[in-house]
């Protein structure tokens, strides 16, 4: 069994003339990275690799939320089709056993409900975590299983 854990970056400002990628998280935003990454080691899972785009906003979630771990900055992530998302997930070592996805909407939280089904919001700072029984490279949609999600907002 495998562990995707899809993360959506946590609440980032809105600043004025600013570039969409350079936006910096709010402070609340850094608080919910925080508390995502405190979630998740609570469920007892240590990812052994993060994909993250590399916009300003998911960069500063991934260092927040997982410190002690490789973080791979990967500009395909930036406004992603959920189908560019998943080919991406694909290409993971075969080896890895729990590898997190850090991004942006929509295309995240298509990625989760296209893996796992379901009816649910991804908000700034949600998280799925998702079983998956086959190998990376095989990973299609429908195939994973939705263990738990977690919405700052919620919480």
């Amino acid at each position: 069994m495998r562990t995707l854990i899809v993360l959506r970056h946590a609440k980032a400002a809105q600043v004025p003339g600013l570039a969409d990628r350079e936006r910096p998280l709010t402070g609340r935003g850094e608080r919910d990275a925080e508390r995502a990454g405190e979630e998740i080691r609570a469920a007892g899972l240590a990812p052994d690799l993060v994909l993250c785009s590399p916009a300003l906003r998911t960069r500063r979630t991934a260092e927040i939320a997982f410190p002690a771990t490789e973080i791979s900055y990967e500009g395909d992530i930036y406004q992603a089709y959920p189908d560019e998302l998943l080919e991406l997930v694909r290409r993971s070592d075969p080896e890895l056993g729990t590898v997190v996805l850090c991004g942006h909407n929509p295309g995240v939280h298509e990625l989760a409900l296209g893996l796992t089904g379901g009816d649910y919001t991804f908000r700034p700072g949600t998280f799925a975590v998702i079983g998956v029984e086959s190998g990376w490279e095989e990973l299609s949609p429908g195939e994973g299983r939705l263990v738990t999600r977690w919405d700052p907002k919620e919480s």
